[in-house]
């Protein structure tokens, strides 16, 4: 018969975990989460060049499509939504400085109240704003049920520099407009990682005036701006 003594007890068949055995677990639960960070973080990266490369090509497009239609052109850059979309005037324009639309009839009712408010300084009559209707230019097709073409997954709109204003746009809707002849603003449209400070998470797109091409720089670039009006017709084109 056995002895009770040699019987096993509820406590000697209960098996600890030992330090080492916490300490590979506590490795591997960080391997994991540096590994799946690191991942996030390479796919970030390629949406935000994907999203530059975008906006870089929407340019091209709304150059071409103002030349061969003999229409004003303009993109606009929606930073709420985060869209870009491309729009063909009515009639001419002639861009307002610090017309928060450039000129154009008012899309938005923020740009209703400034356009009124604008428009009560100035006596006397005063032309018709022309208005813009958005376009399928060729090459360029809006995204399903959206006005424009979304910029990629966590990617945002951070500010939008053009010619016409005296200071960057940062939230509502920009413009950049476009000519026939070919002739257009200079601006510079910064784009980023969301909820991020980092300036190796940002990328800035750069627009000649005189050939509308573009420039992709890392970080967050300001719009070079001439200093008086003979600097502004003797620059050359840098981009």
């Amino acid at each position: 018969m056995r002895s009770d003594r040699t019987k096993p007890t509820k406590k000697s068949r209960e098996r600890g975990v030992t330090l080492v055995e916490v300490l590979i677990c506590v490795a591997l639960v960080a391997v994991v989460t540096g590994m799946a960070m690191m991942g996030g973080s390479v796919a970030d990266g390629a949406r935000l060049k994907h999203s530059a490369v975008m906006m870089a090509g929407a340019v091209r497009i709304a150059y071409g499509h103002a030349n061969a239609t003999s229409k004003v052109v303009r993109l606009v850059f929606d930073m709420d939504a985060r869209t870009v979309s491309i729009e063909e005037a009515s009639s001419d324009l002639k861009v307002s400085r610090n017309d928060v639309t450039g000129g154009a009839a008012a899309a938005t009712e923020a740009e209703k109240k400034a356009t009124e408010e604008s428009d009560a300084i100035l006596k006397g009559p005063r032309p018709a704003r022309p208005t813009f209707q958005k376009v399928k230019a060729v090459g360029w097709d809006p995204d399903k049920d959206k006005s424009g073409r979304e910029l990629d997954k966590n990617i945002q709109i951070l500010q939008v520099e053009t010619g016409h204003t005296d200071l960057p746009q940062k939230t509502g809707r920009a413009y950049l407009y476009f000519w026939p002849g070919g002739q257009t603003e200079r601006a510079a449209i910064q784009i980023a990682i969301r909820n991020t400070e980092i300036d190796a998470d940002s990328m800035t797109v750069l627009v000649s005036p005189l050939t509308g091409k573009t420039d992709l720089r890392k970080g967050r670039l300001t719009m070079p701006r001439p200093r008086d009006d003979v600097d502004a017709s003797e620059r050359q084109d840098t981009f």
